[in-house]
């Protein structure tokens, strides 16, 4: 009879693809452990199995479109106070699946930094772009929003055939497709939703250490108790978007 050890070592290192089948060898054992490990391993692969069915309801969008390459495109940054607006634009393989992804704002930080490196690896190309305060400014948010997206796309070392949009679309000549909750209905939305997530926290992080009394690695700009507070006392810092923030100066 094999070891206790032994097995729950081949459970716990087995692949993927030949854990059933080892699941079914020790289904049968009576040993407590090894009968804890069997439904522990299966209760992982069902949500695994869970995931990819998931995944495979965000791929709708995607599967429109064979053999073309696929750009989704989404923003983050358009309601802060301060720190510009950015976009995120990726081209993922046709049928990748990346386990996770999901509409940023649902990942914890850990999770969106883990998946935005695995995004980037496995992308054909993407590119996040960033509009600044001062243009904000210039020209409202809405415009400077679909100025980063174009700058993002025009960035992208691969030329998409397709552009997928969080709900808006776009003065350039590439067919598009709106999509209303993007990022939660196409898995190329929501891989670039995580990129340009995480490249502006990552930002305003730094924004922090140069301008501490506004907890921008707390708030990321955006109109917490805690910032307006700090806006009131200390007055706007030179990232603050002017016309966002005139009824608290």
């Amino acid at each position: 009879m094999e070891k206790v050890s032994d097995i729950l070592f081949q459970i716990k290192t087995a692949d993927e693809s030949l854990l059933p089948a080892l699941l079914d060898k020790y289904e049968g054992d009576d040993r407590e452990s090894v009968k804890k490990a069997v439904n522990s391993a299966r209760k992982r692969l069902l949500k695994l199995e869970e995931e990819d069915l998931r995944l495979e309801g965000m791929m709708k969008y995607e599967r429109k479109y064979p053999g073309l390459f696929i750009c989704g495109i989404d923003e983050v940054g358009r309601g802060p106070l301060a720190g510009p607006v950015m976009a995120g634009a990726v081209i993922l393989p046709e049928g990748e699946k990346i386990r996770y992804v999901n509409d940023s704002k649902k990942l914890s930080e850990k999770k969106r930094e883990e998946l935005c490196a695995l995004i980037k690896e496995k992308a054909v190309a993407w590119n996040v772009s960033a509009v600044s305060q001062e243009r904000i400014d210039e020209v409202n948010i809405l415009n400077a929003t679909k100025e980063a997206m174009i700058t993002a796309v025009n960035s992208l070392v691969t030329k998409p055939d397709v552009l997928l949009i969080d709900a808006l679309t776009l003065p350039i000549d590439i067919k598009q497709e709106g999509i209303v909750k993007g990022d939660m209905n196409s898995i190329s939305i929501a891989a670039a939703s995580i990129v340009a997530k995480v490249t502006r926290d990552d930002y305003m992080k730094k924004m922090a250490l140069k301008y501490p009394e506004y907890g921008f690695d707390r708030n990321m700009g955006y109109g917490t108790a805690e910032h307006i507070a700090a806006i009131k006392k200390y007055g706007p810092c030179p990232i603050h978007r002017k016309s966002f923030i005139g009824n608290f100066i």
